[in-house]
Parts: C-alpha cells; structure tokens; sequence
C-alpha cells in the first residue's frame, strides 16, 4: 500500500478533476502491475496497472489508494474491470466519499466473490487525497497559501520591491510546489503589479497548473504576461457581477475563462470564489497571494495550509505586510493552525501550518 500511496502523489497536479490514485498489483510476493491516475484524469490507476499486469492479474491482489469506482463515465467503472481480470482480492484503504461511488465499489467487488480488505494505511491515503475528499465533501478544493516573508512579515518594501526576499533554492521549491497543485491563484493587485507567469518553470513539467486571478473588475493588464499566453496555458478569472461586458469580452477573446462571483462588502466572497472552483473540478489550489487575498481565505477560515518561506532580514513597519487587514479585536478570533514542518531551503527558512 506504501507504494501504491507514493505511485498515486505523481498524479497530483495532473488528475484533476479525479483523485490522483495509485494501484500495484501482486501475485505470489511479485509485483506484476503498477499504475497510477494519468493526466487529465484518466485512464485511471486500476486500468493502467490491469494492462500492464496481464494476464498475471488473475488470482493476484490489486492495492489501492481509494475505493474503485462504480460508475460509468467517460471509463468504465474500475471495480468491474477489477473483477473481469479476475483479481482475487482487493486491498484499498478508504471508501469514496463521492455518491457516485461510495461504497457501491467494494459491493461490486465483494458480490463478485472479491475478497476485501478496508482501512490499510487509511490516515495516509485520507492525506493524500485531501482535496478530493474535501471537494466531494463541501464542493471546494484543498486551499494552500504560500507567503514569502521577511522577518517581521513584510512581502515588499514602501517603494514596493520585493524581488527577491527570498533565495533561489526557496524558489525552486515553489516551483515545485506549483507542480503539485491544480491551479495557482493571485489577487489583482499581485497581477497587477507583479506581472507574473505563474507557471511552473525548470521542472520538465508535461501539465502547466491553471492560473487563476482573483479580481472584482477585471482590471487586469490587457498587454501582461498572463493575457499573452491565455491561449497557451489556460487562465480563469474570478470576478464580480458588475463587471464591464467590453471588458469580459476582450479577456475572452484573449483566450481567458471569466468565472462569476458574489460580492462581500467591496471584496469578492471567498466562499463564492471556492465554491465556483469546486464545480470546475479542482481539488487542489494553490494561493500566492496578495496581502488582499490571503486575509480574505484566512478571515473566511478557508485555508487549509499555510506553507511560508521566511527570508532572515527585517524591512520595518513601512514595508507591505504579507497579510492584509483582518479586523480582529481579540486574539480568540483568530485562525489557529498547528506547525507540522519545517526545515531550511538555501538561507531561507520553510514551515508547513495546517488548520486545526
């Protein structure tokens, strides 16, 4: 199960909108088939692992990083080829929360005379596909926010430098970072003044994560690097019903997907935002702020890890927090997350927080 676990991460990133699985096949001790989720979602990890295993599946034991599916699809259900190459028993350590499936796969297997064995390493796999779980679940994708901080928590100075705080190994990891996410998200201010690419560079990547702009107006640099290359790596844009249709329509044309969303006060509704991202099918988005964004996901309590790069230098009060304003009077107000790593990238220091 350990293998099929670590075969099932090299589909994060490129799975969505299904779950990046792993599935090893064995027969006598040997492993005679491996798979995991290809791009794009399939095929699944089950189908790839079948064909290459043959016709040594029959009486093997296939694990699997999540419950077979048992529905049609663009693939046939996988619990149903599990039981057409004639597996003798399924190993897999949770069931699938999404209705279409949710436990429906083992009955296959187990009306079949499959035997099946649950809860093999079930708190790892959970982990692993926690975006899936959390997307079937509440209809929004698993939310990381990357901060790149000075010292005292500052992104830029006054006069708005702020290339680079940080190393270059600490970037090369975010790079990395980006790999294994669904998309990468800003703020229109971040696209504004950075005018960024968002891309994952270095990496020999096949699959570019999609990337998403957080921005109420639409007023988005028509001449920036992302509208450039809308047509080439896809861009969606998150926005506000009062939007200009001029405006909507050349960002359309500039190969961009314009997605719709409520409005709180002056600012984008993060619930709206997650929510609009969830039903496009992403389990997984990675945020790089701004200070805007970032204190809206955390003010709504909707970041699930924070994930910072802390540079060892102070800029002082008058440089650019790396968190907006959240309006908190008391301390019990605010959104607690437990240290679960850490360790030093280059000169740069890295911690991963996660809620609760």
């Amino acid at each position: 199960m350990a293998m099929a676990l670590t075969l099932g991460r090299r589909g994060r990133g490129n799975a969505w909108p299904n779950p990046a699985v792993g599935c090893v096949i064995v027969r006598d001790g040997r492993v005679v088939g491996r798979g995991w989720t290809q791009p794009g979602g399939r095929p699944h990890a089950e189908t790839v692992a079948l064909a290459q295993a043959g016709d040594a599946a029959r009486g093997a034991t296939a694990y699997v990083t999540l419950e077979p599916c048992a529905h049609h699809g663009q693939t046939p259900p996988c619990a149903e080829a599990l039981v057409a190459a004639g597996i003798a028993r399924v190993v897999a350590p949770i069931e699938d929360n999404d209705a279409r499936v949710s436990g429906q796969g083992f009955a296959i297997l187990r009306n079949a005379g499959i035997e099946v064995t649950t809860g093999v390493m079930a708190q790892e796999a959970a982990r692993d596909l926690r975006g899936f779980i959390l997307r079937t679940d509440l209809g929004r994708p698993f939310v990381t926010l990357k901060l790149a901080t000075t010292l005292d928590g500052r992104i830029a100075t006054a006069t708005g430098e702020s290339q680079w705080i940080t190393g270059p190994e600490a970037r090369c990891r975010v790079h990395a970072l980006r790999a294994q996410n669904d998309a990468v998200m800003v703020g229109g201010g971040t696209a504004r003044i950075d005018n960024p690419s968002l891309t994952v560079r270095d990496l020999g990547v096949d699959r570019q994560p999609v990337r998403i702009v957080a921005s109420r107006r639409l007023d988005l640099p028509l001449m920036g690097v992302l509208a450039r290359t809308a047509k080439e790596v896809p861009v969606w844009i998150i926005h506000g019903p009062d939007t200009d249709a001029e405006l909507a329509a050349t960002w359309r044309d500039l190969g961009a997907e314009l997605l719709p969303c409520e409005v709180e006060g002056a600012q984008l509704s993060p619930a709206s935002m997650l929510q609009a991202l969830g039903a496009k099918g992403l389990n997984h988005v990675f945020c790089e702020g701004g200070g805007a964004l970032a204190a809206s996901l955390i003010g709504a309590d909707m970041v699930d890890e924070l994930v910072m790069f802390q540079a060892g230098f102070a800029i002082g009060a008058e440089g650019h927090p790396a968190i907006g304003a959240l309006g908190l009077d008391r301390l019990s107000e605010a959104v607690r997350y437990r240290l679960v790593d850490q360790e030093q990238v280059g000169a740069d220091l890295m911690s991963v927080w996660r809620r609760g």
